[in-house]
């Protein structure tokens, strides 16, 4: 007997089938059976009539990792039908640990909620765990994270025992179930890696099955160049790639997207497992130091604000961010969203163009005045994107949705990216009601096509045997609610998740149930 039924459904399988109605039955915390309606019976039931149902979606780029302990709970995420996100993306985690204080610093703009209490990848999975979250993590390991534990934030090249030592820590870190290994090529200390660190590190991902995420050297003038040195580096390695969040920043640089997708479909005619992921907006969010010249940061946010001070050197600063600026940065579209308590605490949700008027000054003085007065960290949304763009890399078959989120709270300060609030419905009430994607398509984007890229066999597919992660939503109505004005708004129109079996959301309310757990990847 199952322990639940949920009746009369149109379950979409996340293969990208069409859907059919069937009853679906749970045991154990795993699919049971999925039968025809009315034939499947158990102790409690579900009516899903109009609903369907689907696996639960995995977020394949998620920063959470840094947010699940201030707020296990995960009401964002599990609002909009998410059971598993997938972290330590964009070169970013929260281990290894070398130098507890370069990472704190380094990774502040993630407004982490974590008590570091670890030094690896096992310390900090236990201590995931022992905060008993909503929702399964799969961790990465990012490269950042490892060049500071072994390197700091020197902007050099790593002698042969430095990047062995990053390798042996990689290799551990697979060991202790990570799913992939991750760059983030644009943020210091990963920016300072050349082609052959990275190539090297990729190998070792790949000894281990692990996938490769980046977030690609450049997303604006040359992008395409990046492209091509990402499936360089999976060429010679053999790793399995994901180019993360796939986009072309600056209005000049629209439309690249398409040539870049073509790079990727001939990679793949070559025999490179390549792919990409996507968020359906057209700002991205991220640390307003990125926006410097690499070499200001070189070792680390101290360092910076070290620079900052001296002005002289502070005035090369502000030259390369001018420049910059001239190019593919434009400051009315960079906002701040979040930043510490300092002088400017009530300018989020400005503009770096807002607040250098504000303040009489160019937008490149403005920007460096907010780092200086808040410990060099400032998150911003950048609005830079062009929306035939985002439909392009949607429609792409080989195009998963991910959010590039990390806020779990359902309120709070700040302008935080509506990202995190509304990814997934947005695709599905937005994009699909549009006519950009058919349905089953949307959900395989979501689910089946995110696990394979990981290589998760028993999540991320409805049959028998996988473990009951399961999201009910109405395709008539779900729907995000979160704007760039208004980010604190959870969407609607998800009824019901389960995480393995357990339903945390019932009848679109939290259940507080947490019965998610660190999945660990076996070889």
């Amino acid at each position: 007997m199952n322990d639940l039924v949920i009746n009369g459904g149109t379950v979409l399988d996340g293969t990208g089938s069409l859907g059919v109605r069937a009853d679906v039955g749970l045991r154990d915390g795993r699919v049971q059976v999925i039968g025809e309606p009315g034939t499947v019976h158990g102790d409690a039931r579900i009516d899903a009539a109009g609903q369907v149902v689907a696996p639960g979606f995995i977020d394949l780029h998620s920063h959470a990792d840094f947010s699940i302990m201030g707020h296990p709970g995960a009401d964002t995420v599990i609002h909009q039908g998410v059971t598993t996100l997938v972290t330590g993306n964009c070169g970013w985690s929260p281990f290894p640990i070398g130098d507890l204080g370069a990472l704190r610093a380094a990774s502040a703009f993630l407004a982490p909620e974590l008590s570091w209490n670890w030094t690896d990848t096992e310390g900090y999975a236990e201590a995931v765990e022992r905060c008993r979250p909503s929702v399964n993590l799969a961790l990465q390991v990012g490269h950042s994270a490892l060049r500071l534990a072994v390197l700091g934030g020197a902007e050099r090249t790593p002698d042969a025992d430095e990047l062995e030592r990053m390798g042996a820590l990689l290799a551990d870190a697979a060991a202790h179930g990570v799913w992939g290994f991750s760059t983030g090529l644009i943020y210091a200390p990963g920016a300072y890696a050349t082609p052959d660190e990275v190539t090297a590190l990729a190998r070792v991902a790949a000894e281990h099955g692990l996938l490769y995420s980046t977030h690609l050297r450049n997303e604006a003038d040359d992008l395409l160049p990046a492209v091509r040195e990402a499936l360089d580096t999976a060429a010679v390695s053999g790793v399995r790639l994901e180019i993360s969040h796939l986009k072309a920043m600056g209005r000049s640089n629209h439309g690249a997207v398409v040539e870049a997708l073509r790079l990727i479909d001939d990679a793949r005619a070559q025999g490179v497992d390549v792919s990409c992921d996507v968020y359906p907006y057209t700002a991205s969010s991220t640390t307003l130091t990125s926006r410097l010249p690499a070499w200001a940061l070189d070792g680390g946010v101290e360092a910076l604000l070290d620079r900052l001070a001296e002005p002289a050197t502070r005035a090369r600063i502000a030259a390369g961010l001018r420049d910059r600026m001239n190019r593919d940065v434009d400051p009315e579209g960079v906002v701040v969203a979040a930043l510490p308590g300092g002088p400017f605490s009530g300018y989020a949700g400005s503009s770096v163009a807002e607040i250098a008027r504000r303040l009489d000054t160019t937008p490149e003085d403005a920007a460096l005045r907010l780092l200086a007065g808040h410990q060099g960290s400032v998150a911003v949304v950048n609005h830079a994107m062009a929306a035939d763009d985002v439909r392009t890399v949607l429609r792409y078959p080989g195009a998963s949705v991910a959010s590039d989120g990390w806020v779990l709270r359902p309120d709070g300060d700040g302008q935080p990216h509506p990202r995190s609030f509304g990814t997934f419905p947005r695709v599905l009430g937005g994009y699909v009601r549009a006519g950009d994607l058919g349905l089953a398509d949307a959900v395989h984007k979501m689910t089946g096509l995110p696990a394979a890229r990981l290589g998760m066999t028993d999540r991320g597919m409805l049959r028998p045997g996988a473990v009951a992660d399961i999201t009910v939503f109405d395709p008539e109505s779900i729907s995000d609610r979160s704007t760039y004005d208004e980010p604190w708004q959870l969407a609607t129109g998800v009824r019901h998740v389960f995480v393995a079996g357990r339903p945390v959301l019932t009848d679109g309310a939290l259940t507080g149930a947490r019965p998610g757990r660190v999945v660990r990847r076996t070889a």
